[in-house]
């Protein structure tokens, strides 16, 4: 019995004096999240330290564990990895405490699946020390083995997902939601990622591409999991959380390219009713009614431009948006009184147009108005403007001021 204690004593110190080898000065962590893993997780970290060892990497497996109950973090342990205990769930939640843990120059994150295989790191590295910031692996170049995806992921969700980001964002990327990919510390630090959950990969992406860091990307093969119990995935609900994400990240797109369209349309279509009613065909007019709904398009074009604007301050006073060119150079330029004076102009012009039509009616002796209803419409269309661009005007103000600065002086 007590050479049998000794015995495993130093087992555990061999095996504690390894771990410390491994990681002390590490230039390359492999960082892995995980959450219940424990049929595929020791696996994992077995490939990333094979392939250390046979590529001459000096490097470290941390495991970031999400609350696991089925004795992943000590399987963690038995296979040399550093367990790092993330209280918070999450995807992201997860990789950022793991990645802050990690000790390395360079770092290579993949899921405990056993999907990816880990032994392709050297890959990563190598494109690293070419001197590329961000390393992205790409499934569809490396293979997707048969049962490795769904097909609705494989045809429609990562393509379409992918098409998307490279639309709204112009990353360039050919697999946006590849859950292997390497980065410098350096360049994670600045991006400031917020996503706790699998928006994390998006917001990753995107960032990167606003910083102007160096991508590329290597084939990766993708395998069957190995986990043998259903994904933390959830196909609908996560791929729609990713598009919000995307378009909550994109302003520009969300509100003010479709508020321009609408506030066009509507000033087009009271502007060209104004005069008098206008008869398409023999049998069709148009007229007041339309009229009405140009007003109307006009106002919440106008709206949703605003909000598109106050989407954007905030994005930037909170650090979301990297490189907000558009709006420094808006910001240079344009300040509250600017907002203030257009407003009042408008909110003046269709007053006093309003007025004339007043006392126009009243001359008349309040008869039937239905000659200066194109007025009416028209000059309050203005007036309503008026008052809109005045308040947004204030709280845009107050979205710069919660920052310590005014909207004009982003630049200071």
């Amino acid at each position: 019995m007590k050479d049998s204690s000794t015995a495993e004593h130093h087992n555990i110190r061999s095996l504690e004096e390894s771990n410390t080898t491994l990681a002390d000065g590490a230039v390359v962590s492999v960082v892995i999240p995980c959450l219940n893993e424990a049929n595929s997780l020791g696996s994992c970290v077995d490939k990333a330290i094979g392939a250390f060892r046979s590529a001459g990497i000096n490097g470290e497996v941390v495991v970031a564990d999400n609350g696991s109950t089925d004795g992943s973090q000590e399987i963690a342990r038995n296979c040399r990895a550093r367990v790092v205990p993330v209280p918070q769930r999450g995807y992201g939640a997860a990789l950022q405490a793991g990645i802050r843990a990690a000790r390395g120059q360079f770092i290579i994150m993949g899921d405990a699946d056993d999907s990816y295989d880990f032994t392709e790191v050297p890959k990563f590295v190598s494109k690293w020390r070419e001197g590329y910031d961000i390393v992205m692996g790409n499934r569809f170049r490396g293979g997707i083995k048969p049962g490795a995806m769904p097909w609705h992921h494989k045809y429609i969700g990562n393509p379409g997902i992918t098409a998307f980001m490279n639309w709204f964002f112009h990353t360039g990327i050919g697999d946006c939601n590849c859950g292997m990919r390497g980065f410098t510390r350096a360049v994670f630090d600045r991006m400031d990622l917020r996503s706790r959950g699998m928006e994390f990969a998006p917001e990753f992406v995107i960032k990167a591409a606003q910083l102007g860091a160096r991508i590329t990307e290597v084939p990766v093969t993708l395998w069957p999991d190995r986990r043998g119990r259903p994904p933390h995935l959830r196909s609908f609900r996560d791929g729609w959380r990713m598009l919000r994400f995307m378009l909550l990240y994109s302003p520009n797109r969300l509100f003010l390219l479709p508020g321009a369209i609408l506030m066009l349309v509507g000033v087009a279509l009271v502007g060209w009713l104004l005069p008098g009613p206008r008869h398409i065909t023999d049998r069709v007019e148009i007229d007041l009614h339309t009229m009405v709904f140009g007003v109307i398009f006009t106002l919440m074009g106008a709206q949703i431009i605003t909000i598109g604007f106050f989407a954007k301050a905030f994005s930037y006073a909170e650090r979301f948006d990297h490189n907000p060119v558009s709006l420094k150079r808006m910001l240079r330029h344009v300040q509250l009184e600017h907002g203030l004076a257009l407003g009042g102009i408008l909110f003046l012009a269709g007053f006093a147009g309003c007025a004339w039509i007043t006392w126009r009616w009243a001359a008349s002796g309040f008869g039937p108005l239905y000659v200066g209803m194109r007025g009416v419409l028209f000059w309050s269309m203005w007036m309503f403007l008026g008052l809109q661009v005045t308040f947004s005007s204030f709280f845009l103000s107050m979205l710069g001021i919660s920052r310590d600065t005014y909207i004009g002086d982003y630049e200071r």
